[in-house]
């Protein structure tokens, strides 16, 4: 990202306006949308952006290391928390060392859930300074989202996902077989769902910056329905680690519900943009004011 200097062609988009009464542009002279800038463009070579990147990347995995070591402190506390929906199961350890693991597998997810805001600046801190003006303010709303939903995403895989594949993986034959569950593999089941929900949770963010960016608009998303369908039940399939049904249906549910609500607020924001951008005549009078 190099700045272009007086004497080098513009990659920048220009328009040359013609002499209008009350234009404040003399005639023929070539106009920058603000929108199409960058504000915080830095000169730098190859080189030195991909040793930018490792740095960011380095101070990533220290923060999530240090993150999982605090975390690997209170993890019996964890441990027994994530025990909670299976009231009355009977926890085995089925192998030297499987609650070693496990301890280094849940401190694992917690470091990086609490690594995450981090690596949202690291991430943003390498990308912003090639960002025009158009596109730093669709950011922050849209780190925002995606936070909110990250977080809703992973409520929602504890207060309803969780408890009702648990709730169908007992009682179904529990008059045969005492169920009696390794540690290990029922809190990886439990991690793996609630991550795949949270990821999951992200699509209206997806298509709101699709939206935005001129990509995708609000009528073809709808139309495209049955296939969001037909894709929301095969993930709901894939992403649930069980083969309950009942899993499968409500993540598959809520993965059409949040496509559908990310189709309106992009049919939202496209009214939106249009009403604006209807009144040009009032946005030249303010100008020549």
């Amino acid at each position: 990202m190099s700045d272009a200097s007086p004497l080098s062609s513009s990659t920048e988009p220009v328009s040359v306006e013609s002499s209008t009464p009350g234009s404040p542009h003399p005639p023929g002279q070539a106009v920058i949308n603000s929108d199409d800038e960058f504000p915080g463009e830095v000169e730098m070579s190859l080189v030195e952006h991909l040793e930018e990147l490792r740095r960011r990347i380095l101070r990533g995995l220290l923060v999530l290391l240090l993150a999982a070591a605090g975390s690997l402190l209170v993890v019996r506390p964890l441990v027994r928390l994530l025990e909670q929906p299976a009231q009355g199961i009977r926890f085995l350890q089925l192998a030297p060392g499987e609650f070693l693991l496990v301890s280094l597998k849940v401190a694992g997810y917690a470091g990086l859930v609490i690594a995450l805001p981090w690596w949202l600046f690291e991430g943003l801190a390498f990308v912003l300074p090639g960002l025009t003006r158009r596109e730093r303010r669709l950011l922050a709303p849209a780190v925002a989202a995606s936070s909110l939903l990250f977080f809703t995403g992973l409520a929602f895989a504890w207060w309803a996902l969780v408890p009702a594949a648990l709730r169908f993986l007992v009682s179904y034959g529990a008059d045969v077989v005492e169920p009696l569950w390794s540690i290990e593999r029922y809190l990886d089941f439990v991690l793996l769902l609630m991550v795949a929900t949270a990821l999951a949770f992200q699509l209206p963010v997806l298509q709101l910056l699709l939206g935005a960016l001129g990509l995708l608009d609000a009528s073809t998303m709808l139309r495209a329905w049955r296939w969001v369908v037909l894709v929301s039940a095969l993930a709901g399939a894939v992403l649930t680690p069980s083969t309950d049904p009942i899993t499968m249906l409500l993540l598959a549910g809520a993965i059409t519900l949040l496509y559908f609500l990310g189709a309106g607020l992009v049919a939202l924001s496209q009214s939106a943009g249009g009403r604006q951008a209807g009144h040009p005549a009032e946005k030249m009078a303010s100008q020549s004011k």
